[in-house]
């Protein structure tokens, strides 16, 4: 978060957000507080990511409980989204308790700013549909693979009653320069790759799709892979 806080005081326009914050390393009422205080200071342009964590060894590491994952996380998103949503909460539960808690001074966006949830099993799914805005799998290359995934989500917002179509679909994706594919490697890609008009065609796909963000990861991290990117980007934009 002060990562973000510093690109935040340094930019003026971009969105910015965590994709995703693990949300057992803080408790949730504090992380409320410190999200809300970011998106004060970014003028309102956060994106809150939340996922429940999968590395045991970073949770080993700072002696937070790796048990009951899903239960924990579904506590703390009773506490976080009240909190940003309608600045209060009142909540005693098994993991986590919040009681008579206030959200005060509100931060740039009285009715809260945007939660996402990451998630792709059937209970993380509902919790998503329960209280998140927007709903991220990942890691992609081509879009082929976000239909089955997508139909996962539908089911959980049918089970709560939810049209998803309130729910904005973001995806991660790999984009790799990196020359050569692993002998024997007969699985669909993981990666996007090829030319800049290649490219630019796949996220030309991922928005017919409905795809509201990508977050696409470059493989190497260089200016040159940057600046090919850039030209597929550009690509894309010029077709919209």
């Amino acid at each position: 978060m002060d990562g973000l806080s510093a690109l935040a005081e340094a930019t003026e326009r971009v969105e910015i957000g965590t994709v995703v914050l693990c949300v057992p390393f803080r408790n949730p009422a504090i992380l409320a507080k410190m999200a809300d205080t970011l998106d004060e200071v970014s003028g309102g342009r956060l994106i809150l990511g939340l996922g429940a964590g999968w590395h045991q060894p970073e949770f080993d590491a700072f002696g937070v409980p790796f048990d009951h994952k899903a239960a924990r996380f579904e506590e703390a998103l009773g506490i976080i989204t009240p909190l940003l949503r309608e600045g209060s909460v009142d909540l005693q539960g098994t993991y986590y308790s919040a009681p008579n808690c206030d959200l005060r001074p509100r931060g740039a966006r009285p009715r809260g700013l945007p939660i996402m949830v990451a998630s792709s099993g059937p209970r993380m799914l509902r919790l998503t549909a329960q209280y998140a805005d927007s709903w991220n799998t990942a890691w992609l290359g081509p879009p082929e693979p976000l239909a089955e995934r997508r139909a996962k989500l539908e089911v959980a917002c049918a089970e709560v009653n939810r049209d998803p179509n309130t729910l904005e679909v973001t995806v991660g994706v790999n984009v790799s320069y990196e020359d050569g594919t692993p002998a024997g490697d007969t699985e669909a890609p993981r990666h996007l790759s090829g030319s800049p008009s290649e490219i630019a065609a796949a996220l030309d796909a991922y928005k017919q799709l409905g795809v509201g963000h990508l977050i696409c990861g470059l493989a190497p991290d260089t200016p040159e892979s940057l600046a090919a990117f850039a030209e597929a980007v550009t690509l894309h934009r010029a077709s919209a």
